[in-house]
């Protein structure tokens, strides 16, 4: 009787342990879910400041990690600027000045039309199989979700958040909250994702409430209003000439 007690402990241990996937797992599926070659979109961030709200539009195409081009279509005092991203350089156009400057440096902490997010923000790749290691320390419940908590170390130097903590929701494998973090420990930035829907088969959120937790406000929505995921992008949109058409 005993050993057939203690056959069922191990037995149920192994099942368990075989249905807890590590974080290399988790992280791979977060990236089927949130990654692809080519992707369009169009985007509204809702920037919640101290006195006043104000929403900015604009539409995105990427490539990959390494490519995106972004043109802002409201306001009308925004309207016509032009951001390109190839690699790790980034440019801007203002149809305002008929100029074009790279920011570089200490202006990538800068943020971007006055939001939660920085220009660093813009550069980060999404795939974090190629930036982390990751192990899971628990699970919690997220708005009624059960997720799975995982904490992020950076393997790469470069990457502009060195710690996250992501709560992955367990049955979509999409994280609904996180925290960023600098090298020293600090806690910079959190994000809420949500309005989750899939799309071609992926699980991909519509809404995500970005947090500067070093700056007064309430946050910025950043809102998908809609997306393509593999599209054909012509190659000139990702080219400097692009800037000024």
């Amino acid at each position: 009787m005993k050993k057939l007690l203690l056959l069922i402990v191990i037995f149920n241990g192994s099942f368990a342990i075989a249905q807890n996937p590590d974080g290399e797992e988790i992280m791979r599926k977060i990236d089927q879910n949130m990654s692809s070659e080519n992707r369009f979109f169009t985007s509204k961030m809702i920037i919640n400041g101290v006195r006043n709200s104000r929403t900015v539009e604009s539409r995105t195409w990427t490539r990959g990690e390494s490519q995106s081009f972004t043109e802002y279509l409201f306001p009308v005092r925004e309207k016509g600027t032009k951001m390109l991203k190839l690699e790790d350089q980034l440019w801007i156009y203002s149809l305002s000045t008929d100029r074009t400057i790279q920011i570089i440096g200490h202006m990538l902490r800068q943020s971007v039309m006055g939001s939660d997010m920085s220009y660093e923000d813009l550069m980060e790749g999404s795939r974090l199989l190629s930036h982390y290691n990751a192990e899971v320390i628990g699970s919690e419940m997220v708005n009624g979700n059960d997720c799975w908590v995982v904490d992020l170390t950076a393997f790469d130097p470069d990457v502009t958040y060195q710690g996250k903590k992501l709560w992955v929701d367990k049955a979509r494998y999409i994280p609904l909250k996180e925290e960023l973090y600098a090298k020293s420990g600090t806690l910079l930035k959190r994000t809420q994702l949500s309005n989750i829907e899939n799309i071609d088969g992926r699980w991909y959120p519509k809404k995500i409430v970005f947090k500067d937790m070093l700056q007064e406000g309430e946050g910025t929505e950043f809102i998908i209003e809609n997306i393509q995921f593999n599209v054909d992008i012509p190659d000139y949109i990702f080219s400097k000439g692009s800037l000024k058409k």
